[in-house]
């Protein structure tokens, strides 16, 4: 089978870095463009060492040329831009971004939460947010694929399955997580050089935070009921992984092992999300360096509640590795091509 070549546009942030290490491994891709602005000229080797014996073309300013010698093009750009790159593509390729760019489902949203216009609005319906497991299954009718946030993929990826099997209520669900700094992008040590980042712990986007959106969007999907849901975001001293906590109450004569039981049968077939033992204490170690999401149900000193612990590394389950389940989906490559 001949390679798909592809073009990433994005490339020195933590995400692009993360996803060329995951494409140089990919045996069906060949990275054909690296783009960029202020690292145009310079190698990829530059920004991550263990790329110096990999064959990669040196970052080159995006032109809207570039698009006719590829058949994939991802996106980890700031948000917007890659809304101008969808405007020039033709119906051959693939547009796979990792930014919020094609996540919410109309302008008016992505007004609201981005305080900017959408610059392509007529491509929405053009694109599909994809969370793989739950509905990677309709890929293929898209030619724009939207990846998830990351701390929307870890709260998601446990509570959609139970929101579908109407076990927990659904108006007061308080959701708490902790990332890594480099989920804030490379700009994080200016942005927070008053915060003593190394050594403390901040809470941000209390309330409003952008991926709440995002979240009520995909969770209104599967009830009819009215949604409440609290969320608040942290920022840790270690570079990758969240662990999300939610705190949920059942329905009437539901308990733990119920919900266990639903959990494991929803994902008996997904290799990457694992439901692992009553009252297992996870923790980021457990999913660094790799594209799985594991996930514990941990009784609560009340009877109708519980507490859920999901954890992933941002850059991969949360970013990169979820683009590249999603490249795998689309073409019908192995699930686990360059994700081993």
């Amino acid at each position: 089978m001949p390679k798909l070549n592809a073009l990433v546009a994005g490339s020195t942030g933590y995400i692009g870095v993360q996803l060329i290490k995951l494409l140089v491994k990919h045996k069906y891709i060949n990275i054909k463009y690296l783009c960029g602005n202020s690292s145009v000229g310079k190698k990829i080797s530059n920004y991550d060492i263990s790329l110096s014996k990999k064959k990669l073309p040196t970052i080159i300013k995006f032109d809207k040329k570039l698009l006719k010698d590829v058949d994939i093009v991802f996106t980890a750009l700031p948000n917007g831009e890659a809304q101008d790159i969808s405007n020039h593509l033709t119906k051959n390729i693939t547009l796979i971004d990792l930014a919020a760019d094609f996540r919410l489902e109309k302008g008016s949203e992505y007004l609201k939460w981005y305080k900017k216009k959408h610059r392509a609005l007529s491509l929405i319906k053009k694109s599909l947010y994809t969370l793989p497991e739950i509905n990677g299954h309709n890929l293929k009718k898209y030619q724009i694929i939207s990846c998830p946030g990351c701390y929307p993929t870890s709260i998601l990826l446990p509570l959609i399955p139970l929101f579908k099997n109407k076990l927990v209520k659904v108006n007061n669900i308080i959701i708490d997580s902790k990332s890594g700094y480099s989920g804030a992008g490379r700009g994080v040590h200016k942005k927070y050089r008053n915060k003593n980042l190394y050594e403390s712990l901040s809470a941000y986007g209390v309330g409003f935070h952008r991926h709440n959106s995002e979240i009520d969007q995909m969770l209104k999907k599967f009830t009819k009921k009215k949604l409440g849901f609290n969320f608040t975001p942290h920022l840790t001293p270690m570079f990758r992984g969240i662990l999300s906590t939610i705190y949920i109450d059942l329905e009437t004569n539901v308990t733990q092992s119920k919900v266990i039981k639903i959990l494991k049968d929803f994902y008996k077939n997904d290799i990457f999300v694992n439901i692992l033992k009553a009252d297992s204490l996870i923790s980021t170690n457990d999913v660094i360096n790799s594209n799985n999401c594991h996930i514990s149900v941990c009784k609560s000193k009340y009877k109708n509640k519980i507490i859920i612990l999901s954890a992933i590394d941002n850059l991969i389950k949360g970013g990169a590795g979820q683009a590249v389940q999603n490249l795998n989906m689309k073409f019908r490559f192995p699930l686990k091509t360059a994700l081993s």
